[in-house]
């Protein structure tokens, strides 16, 4: 089945081979399907508290991309388990990504993460609906640098495809560096969009994002 635009743009940045890939909050399944098909790690990992979703996903894998005769181990691994408590390898070069669910419930998950897997490094795609400034301000608390970030449209609906590493010094922008292209009507009414709602917000004092973005409107 062909990926949407938001998941055919987080495939895209999956350049290099990785050992381990969490595809946490992982639905259905498609983009981790994918990743293995296209043997984007040794081993793809999914990820998701829903037992009837994990149930059905596993069948479905085992269905159309069976264990390897020749192989002890496994391509992908299914788990029903909150995305928070995932245990990343000490060595091993290793993406989480997380797409398709709120700001705030991203941050909720990537607290525990970190505090689980302290020290170890690792790369993030993240896909946030809503709440993408107060995310980027955390994982910069996080000091964790920017390699890429994208802009996608999908069925009206905007979203930013953000990827991050432990081991890149890139500072994170608040509002974003690298995905806005100014000469482009949809990021424009993005950017307005989000304004509004930061004013729609702002009832008894600013919030601080609505400061930023207009002065980021203003620049353009």
């Amino acid at each position: 089945m062909k990926l949407s635009h938001r998941l055919a743009c987080i495939d895209q940045l999956i350049t290099h081979s990785y050992q381990d890939i969490w595809d946490c909050c992982c639905d259905h399944g498609m983009l981790g399907a994918h990743l293995v098909q296209r043997k984007a790690a040794e081993r793809v990992h999914f990820v998701d508290c829903v037992p009837k979703i994990t149930q059905q996903l596993e069948i479905k894998l085992a269905k159309h991309l069976p264990y390897s005769a020749n192989s002890n181990t496994s391509s992908w691994q299914v788990y029903c388990m909150d995305s928070a408590e995932v245990s990343l390898k000490d060595t091993a070069k290793q993406l989480v990504i997380i797409a398709g669910v709120g700001g705030e419930l991203c941050i909720s998950i990537l607290k525990k993460l970190f505090a689980q897997n302290v020290g170890k490094r690792f790369e993030l795609i993240l896909c946030p609906v809503h709440h993408q400034y107060e995310l980027r301000e955390f994982l910069r608390q996080q000091k964790l640098g920017l390699v890429s970030e994208h802009l996608v449209l999908e069925n009206k609906r905007y979203y930013e495809v953000l990827h991050f590493s432990t081991e890149v010094s890139q500072t994170i922008s608040l509002t974003g560096s690298q995905m806005w292209q100014t000469n482009n009507p949809e990021h424009q009414q993005y950017l307005e969009k989000t304004i509004a709602h930061y004013q729609r917000i702002s009832v008894s004092h600013a919030h601080p994002a609505l400061l930023a973005y207009q002065t980021l409107l203003n620049e353009w």
